[in-house]
């Protein structure tokens, strides 16, 4: 999307907001997100002026929760300019940052409350743990998410994992009463019980990352790893450790004995983090069949089947 010069003086032509992102939005009822997607080249550039960044690029594709920008500060140093989506999220993701301040996550170094821009430390958006062998990728990606899971603040606003999930467990009701869920009915089923049964006792309550896979562990010069993209919740680690164990599951399913090598990763991970193996297990089985379910809606099959059978394999 480019926009001609606006009235406030601001060339917005050079500030394209990504494909992915309109895609993304396209479809939102809400008015206030799409008069903030309108304004955003806008609100870009009056943002680079207040806080003097040079803008190098818009990042693309980037992601569907936000714009983020390569920037330079008035000395030279390179940063992120980020301009999450409105709402509660966004607000979640600033508090989460900030309560961190760099240990473990990419750190927070301004926030402007009006436009929501956040302006972070630059990592090497190229390089993540996907990069690495699994075994490796693995071993430092529990290294970095064990940094993050600490107390909350007091009076914080992040949700709870039995917050989340009950809004979850709602949309997960209708989309497995579809007729093509059937073969997967016994599934969606078990997910649901343990939805009920997991958050009824939670072992702790700590801040989470809310979406932890290696994607999110980018390269640093700091540190060399680091986790960028919250969506912050409270409640138990396994939870947040139950994203990890589903990623990659496609080179799991392109080896030999796919249930058993499932199975060796969920105990070798709440091993390595001292998280109780069953609950591992119920969560990642959990988080497998939610998110197979919303990818069969937006229509990705082959992903959602992929999902549900790696949500077999436990």
């Amino acid at each position: 999307m480019a926009s001609a010069p606006q009235p406030g003086g601001h060339d917005t032509a050079r500030v394209h907001v990504p494909k992915r992102l309109l895609d993304a939005l396209s479809d939102s009822p809400a008015s206030a997100v799409r008069s903030w997607l309108d304004a955003l080249p806008e609100t870009v550039e009056r943002q680079l002026t207040a806080w003097e960044l040079t803008l190098e690029r818009v990042v693309t594709p980037g992601g569907r929760h936000g714009l983020v920008a390569l920037v330079r500060q008035a000395d030279g140093t390179p940063a992120a300019l980020k301009f999450p989506v409105p709402g509660p999220d966004a607000d979640r993701e600033q508090a989460a940052l900030a309560h961190w301040d760099g240990w473990g996550a990419a750190r927070l170094l301004r926030a402007d409350p009006d436009t929501g821009a956040l302006l972070i430390e630059r990592l090497r958006s190229a390089v993540s743990l996907r990069s690495l062998p699994e075994a490796k990728a693995l071993l430092e990606a529990a290294g970095t998410v064990r940094r993050l899971w600490v107390a909350p603040p007091e009076g914080h606003p992040f949700a709870s994992v039995t917050g989340r999930t009950e809004e979850d467990r709602e949309v997960m009701r209708v989309l497995g009463a579809g007729a093509w869920a059937a073969d997967v009915r016994p599934l969606t089923d078990e997910a649901l019980e343990l939805r009920a049964a997991l958050p009824a006792e939670p072992p702790e309550e700590v801040l989470l990352h809310g979406e932890f896979r290696q994607g999110k562990v980018l390269a640093g010069e700091r540190l060399p790893w680091l986790a960028v993209g919250p969506v912050p919740v409270v409640g138990e680690r396994a939870y947040d450790l139950a994203r990890l164990v589903l990623d990659r599951c496609e080179d799991l399913a392109a080896g030999s004995g796919p249930a058993a090598a499932t199975r060796r990763r969920v105990a070798k991970l709440a091993d390595s983090l001292d998280v109780d193996r069953d609950r591992l297990r119920g969560w990642s089985l959990y988080r497998a069949v939610e998110a197979g379910l919303r990818e069969a809606a937006v229509g990705d099959r082959r992903r959602a089947e992929l999902l549900l059978e790696f949500a077999g394999w436990l």
